[in-house]
C-alpha cells in the first residue's frame, strides 16, 4: 500500500510518499503547489491513500484535491487526527541529522531544527495510516 502523507499548513506544506517501511519521497511546498506534486507523484507512483493531516490549512488542501479526486485521477483523500506528529518529526530529524560540535551537549528538548522539517510530519501522518492498514 502506497500512502501519500500531508501535512498541512498555511506556508508551507510537508508531503511524503510512504510504503511500509520506505519513504518513497518528500518534500516542502507551498499550499498551492500541493496539487501539482500530487499529480507529478501520481502519474510515477500508484497512489492508494491520501491522508491529511486535521490542523491548520487542512480544508484548503483537501478541497483543492478535490476536483482532481472527482475526475478520478486520485484516491479518496481523508483527513486524520496530527496530534504529536511535529514532535515525533523533529526526533525523527535529529536522529537523521545528529548534532554536532557544541551542539552534541545540548538536549534535543531544547534545539531546533535549522531549516523546515514539515516533511518529516507528513512521513509520521503517512505511516500512521500505514500501521491501521
Amino acid at each position: 500500500m502506497t500512502v501519500l502523507g500531508i501535512d498541512p499548513g498555511r506556508d508551507k506544506c510537508g508531503m511524503a510518499l510512504c510504503i511500509p517501511g520506505a519513504v518513497l519521497a518528500r518534500t516542502i511546498v507551498p499550499p498551492a503547489e500541493v496539487p501539482r506534486v500530487v499529480v507529478a507523484w501520481a502519474g510515477r507512483h500508484r497512489i492508494d491513500a491520501i491522508v491529511v493531516g486535521g490542523g491548520t490549512g487542512s480544508r484548503a488542501i483537501i478541497a483543492a484535491l478535490g476536483g482532481l479526486q472527482a475526475s478520478g485521477r486520485l484516491p479518496p483523500v481523508t483527513a486524520e487526527e496530527e496530534r504529536d506528529s511535529t514532535l515525533v518529526a523533529r526526533r525523527r530529524y535529529f536522529e537523521e541529522h545528529p548534532a554536532r560540535g557544541w551542539r552534541r551537549f545540548v538536549p534535543r528538548s531544547f534545539q531546533v531544527p535549522p531549516e523546515p522539517y514539515d516533511d518529516y510530519a507528513a512521513v509520521v501522518i503517512a505511516e500512521r495510516r500505514l500501521a491501521k492498514s
